[in-house]
């Protein structure tokens, strides 16, 4: 059986392409409940031979975890996969996680992922987090390095804000930067995209269906478990609020034929050619149900009804808890 060929997108001007509608592979490691490792490898392969080819993992996602159930995983198909990862968040039990940007500390980190993943290369490695206390320019000259070596293909950013975006694209070319972006949270993500696009950087929506929220599935204060429970968004005094913007989307979906999730991420898609998404999820059919949305046509009309449905600043609540809020967008 040959593997269906999705649509597929530029991510920076390098020639690294990926499908538009990608895994994030942080579920899989326990994040948004309890998840079974040979369940999660299904899930990997399933992926692959419905024609997704970006798959996103972090060396934070279950500290090692991820990267190893990704190697796992992968063994006889790396060549069917665009490989992403990242690095920069360090472990600090009991507290808030750390973040290392520091020119040893990149290099180590990407021998150790390397390791984890079973593989000689990682196509798109990213600083996940940066580090306010190490200049940008020196984070990203040895990553630049670690190109020069054969080991890393194509670099990216996390949570940067434009003018870092700006600095680390002087040093060597930066091919995606990756934010939270879905209707619920677009001030950051559209304020970033500004730079990217001028630069010709690809951009990368992590939680594109606001950790569930746009699917619908979440109708109840008694539906959010697991991380979710930390998320302002999510909290009793928020959740009305945003409750009330996710029945507009569903009305809307209603009238399309579609479901809120491919409404939501049709929307996303829409916005522009450099606009990638990586929703994750544990389950088959949700996966099934997300790359639907790559059959969903939404007019201009339609485009702006769903973003004037639900505002730019809109949504009620941080999109992290204030520790979090603290080391995103630097």
């Amino acid at each position: 059986m040959s593997t269906p060929v999705l649509e597929h997108r530029a991510l920076g001007a390098g020639g690294l392409r990926v499908s538009a509608v990608g895994l994030g592979c942080m579920s899989l490691s326990g994040v948004y409940g309890a998840a079974e490792d040979a369940a999660s490898e299904a899930l990997i392969h399933a992926a692959i031979d419905l024609g997704v080819d970006h798959l996103d993992s972090s060396d934070m996602y279950g500290w090692g975890h991820n990267e190893s159930l990704l190697g796992r995983a992968l063994k006889g198909r790396r060549d069917k996969v665009v490989l992403a990862t990242k690095f920069g968040q360090t472990q600090n039990p009991g507290g808030q996680n750390g973040v290392n940007g520091r020119p040893d500390y990149v290099k180590q980190a990407c021998e150790a992922s390397l390791k984890r993943l079973g593989v000689e290369v990682i196509d798109l490695y990213y600083q996940h987090r940066v580090d306010p206390s190490v200049p940008i320019e020196d984070t990203v000259g040895a990553m630049s390095r670690l190109v020069e070596q054969g080991k890393v293909r194509f670099l990216g950013l996390s949570e940067a804000k434009p003018d870092t975006i700006r600095r680390a694209h002087a040093v060597h070319p930066i091919s995606a930067v990756q934010t939270e972006y879905s209707l619920l949270y677009r001030a950051e993500a559209e304020e970033t995209r500004e730079t990217t696009r001028a630069l010709g950087i690809g951009f990368v929506a992590y939680s594109p269906l606001g950790r569930g929220f746009l699917t619908g599935a979440i109708q109840t204060l008694a539906d959010v478990d697991g991380r979710r429970a930390a998320h302002p968004r999510f909290q009793e005094a928020n959740f009305a609020a945003n409750r009330a913007l996710v029945e507009k989307i569903e009305a809307i979906a209603a009238e399309k034929g579609c479901t809120p999730a491919q409404l939501t991420l049709a929307w996303l898609l829409a916005q522009g050619p450099d606009v990638v998404a990586i929703p994750g999820t544990r389950y088959p059919q949700r996966l099934a149900e997300n790359l639907g949305a790559l059959a969903v046509t939404l007019s201009a009309e339609d485009v702006g009804r769903i973003s004037a449905a639900v505002p730019r600043g809109a949504a009620a609540g941080t999109r992290y808890p204030a520790g979090g809020m603290a080391a995103v967008y630097l």
